[in-house]
């Protein structure tokens, strides 16, 4: 451990490691950007999917690198429009002529649905170009298409390229909003805390700088390894590293503290704080990394973007708590806690409100433990009748143009006339792959698209809107439909198709990274803790925490935010966070308890763990939860499922489990906690500090 606490010996130590991370951060963020892979597929799925092999073979035929936006046309009342409506029908199309590409000129027929409530106007826009570019145009032919429109007519924008454009406006500036919320709750949070005017901006910088570094880290690093990283990947990672960072600082800050209430030297208090808490910090943080890096195994390339991205935020996340935030803690005088400065021979003001709860939990653990597990059951039931999959229009918080532009669509025309189906064959088995398609029920035409060597495409429109669970089985019978024309190696891609991908994806992931990340978090609670009770009761707790905020987060997102349905990340990355991140709080308490167990019995150590404990892991869990109920100020639904649970998961580990459920469990089995471990305080404590011949200078 001396190596480890070698940087915060005296104050030039500590000086010059803080001078060659500003060197290196300072280096690391002043190079240049890597151009960023792009995935193989716009999903992001592997071509053993059907969407992502039609997808391929598309960029086979010849294409001129457009796709229509639609301008859609209605009354607000939503009554037939009449003769005068329709001639603005007419100026509309004039207007938007000449921004169409490839057909300049005359302007293209409206076309109007039977019941003449509804006209549609195509608008070719160049989708081989940059998102931004796409959004321009999109934003152009908005533009024009709204401007002097006759009272009483609604105008609206959708298809494919509307809906890039949305996206594109949605996280325009989301992620800076993120980081500044994100900042904000934690410097109040660290301020309430600590309540010092100084003491907060130390943790709160050396964050800050760790998320940043975070960030171009893994800009330049993914290249290297071929990984795609998205927006909500980085929004996502820059919560976690101002989350696990700041769980960190207020482990080691505590345990600082309360040395120097027996420790003149402000330097050997930081060593030996450094020395109790490097412990609990690495594994936690090993826990996690390996945890999300269980997410490389993933087929959907968003959730290996998140993993790679995250795993490093944690490792960094790790290292500033450890090396850099010590450092920058003894640069100053113990005065930097004002007006609460710790002086040798106070008595700690902290844990006494949880010393309290300890001794209550103390006296009856098996009702507690018994009610507190019920409680949790009977959330989790919660998640009852929970469904997967959004479909393209019920993905954003708020509803963008484009969404409500193919309602009013969907109103009038066939639903998926919009997003048609795409299968891909051989040109000579087209018209039998035809046949089958047009006896699918739900099929309202079917035309054939391009062709080039042995690729064909048949395009079909089908009756349901594009995502729906409709949608989704018309797809699974088109599929089987076209699988029995024999020779004609038919896939069958297209928005819908992909939709449906994505949810069979998650689903694989799911039973792939949910073990593996179960497997990792209860060999790391093994070797940690020399047992194998006492981690499979976390363990246990932390699956409980989860089920019962899912159920919580389930009853509010289907009654109070009514979302239809959870998106298909959503699940895996939810439960990941808590279990990787629960564990964080399961190790803090766990460690402290055996550490004071090893000089006692089992259950006095689990006390005095509590009341050292119980206020940072409060202050942690609900820091953390406030950061990830950040993301609800994102635009899409998924970031705001996982912001919901994640943040209700975080704060029942907190106030209930790890702070009631885990003490309760302890205190019932006893000595027995550590099977097949013996501690009965038979064992002599650690030194409390280093021996060594170098002296630090003692604090004036």
């Amino acid at each position: 451990m001396n190596v480890l606490t070698a940087h915060v010996a005296s104050w030039g130590r500590a000086l010059l490691t803080l001078l060659v991370g500003l060197v290196v951060v300072g280096g690391v963020l002043a190079l240049p950007k890597p151009t960023q892979p792009e995935a193989l597929v716009s999903s992001g799925l592997p071509t053993s999917y059907q969407s992502a092999e039609a997808q391929l073979r598309q960029e086979q035929l010849p294409s001129d690198g457009v796709a229509p936006a639609i301008v859609v046309v209605s009354r607000e009342d939503g009554a037939a429009l009449s003769d005068a409506d329709k001639a603005a029908v007419g100026a509309i199309a004039e207007k938007v002529a000449p921004l169409a590409v490839s057909q300049p000129g005359p302007p293209v027929a409206p076309t109007f649905s039977e019941d003449g409530t509804v006209a549609i106007i195509p608008v070719l826009v160049d989708v081989s170009q940059e998102f931004e570019g796409i959004s321009d145009d999109v934003t152009a032919i908005r533009d024009a298409a709204e401007a002097d429109v006759p009272a009483g007519l609604k105008v609206q924008v959708t298809g494919g390229p509307a809906f890039t454009a949305d996206i594109v406006a949605v996280f325009d500036g989301a992620n800076v909003t993120l980081l500044a919320a994100t900042a904000m709750i934690v410097a109040v949070l660290l301020l309430v805390t600590y309540r010092s005017p100084w003491l907060w901006i130390v943790p709160l910088v050396v964050v800050a700088t760790a998320e940043q570094f975070t960030l171009k880290l893994v800009d330049l690093l993914a290249p290297q390894f071929g990984i795609v990283v998205d927006e909500s990947n980085v929004g996502i990672t820059s919560v976690l590293v101002f989350g696990a960072a700041t769980d960190y600082a207020l482990l080691l800050i505590a345990r600082y503290r309360d040395r120097l209430r027996s420790e003149e030297n402000r330097f050997d208090a930081m060593r030996f704080a450094l020395r109790r808490t490097a412990e609990p910090i690495i594994a936690s943080a090993a826990t996690v990394t390996l945890a999300l890096l269980t997410l490389l195994l993933a087929d959907q390339e968003v959730l290996r973007g998140l993993g790679f991205s995250a795993a490093i935020g944690i490792v960094v996340a790790m290292v500033t708590g450890l090396v850099f935030l010590p450092a920058a803690m003894v640069v100053f005088r113990r005065g930097i806690f004002w007006p609460f400065t710790p002086k040798v021979g106070d008595e700690p003001r902290e844990g006494k409100f949880w010393g309290r709860i300890g001794e209550a939990v103390k006296r009856r653990p098996h009702i507690v433990g018994i009610a507190s597990t019920v409680f949790l059951v009977v959330l989790g039931l919660g998640a009852t009748g929970i469904s997967v999959g959004l479909s393209q229009n019920e993905v954003f918080r708020v509803k963008p143009e484009a969404v409500a532009g193919q309602e009013t669509f969907a109103r009038a025309f066939p639903a998926g006339a919009n997003e048609p189906v795409q299968i891909l064959t051989n040109p000579q088995s087209l018209d039998a792959v035809t046949s089958a398609v047009e006896g699918v029920d739900g099929v309202v035409s079917t035309e054939p698209g391009p062709a080039q060597g042995d690729i064909a495409q048949l395009d079909v429109v089908l009756d349901s809107e594009p995502g729906s669970d409709k949608a989704f089985q018309q797809v699974r019978d088109l599929r089987t439909a076209v699988a029995g024309v024999d020779g004609a190696d038919a896939v069958v891609g297209g928005t819908t198709a992909t939709s449906l991908d994505q949810v069979d994806a998650a689903k694989r992931d799911a039973s792939i990274v949910i073990p593996l990340v179960l497997v990792i978090v209860t060999t790391v609670l093994i070797l940690l803790l020399r047992s194998l009770l006492a981690p499979l009761l976390l363990v246990a707790t932390v699956l409980l925490t989860f089920f019962a905020s899912l159920g919580a987060s389930w009853l509010i997102f289907s009654n109070v935010l009514g979302y239809p349905a959870l998106d298909t990340g959503v699940l895996v990355i939810s439960f990941l966070f808590l279990v990787a991140l629960g564990v964080d709080y399961n190790i803090f308490l766990s460690t402290r308890a055996r550490e004071e167990a090893l000089q006692s019995d089992t259950r006095t150590g689990m006390l005095k763990a509590l009341r050292a404990t119980g206020g940072v892991i409060t202050s942690a869990g609900i820091l953390l939860a406030a950061v990830f109920a950040v993301l609800g100020v994102l635009p899409l639904i998924a970031l705001a499922q996982i912001g919901i649970i994640v943040c209700l998961g975080v704060l029942l580990d907190t106030l209930l489990v790890r702070t009631v459920l885990v003490p309760a469990l302890a205190f019932v089995f006893g000595e027995r906690f550590w099977w097949p471990s013996k501690v009965d305080g038979r064992e002599a404590p650690e030194p409390d500090v280093d021996v060594t011949d170098e002296r630090a200078p003692v604090d004036a």
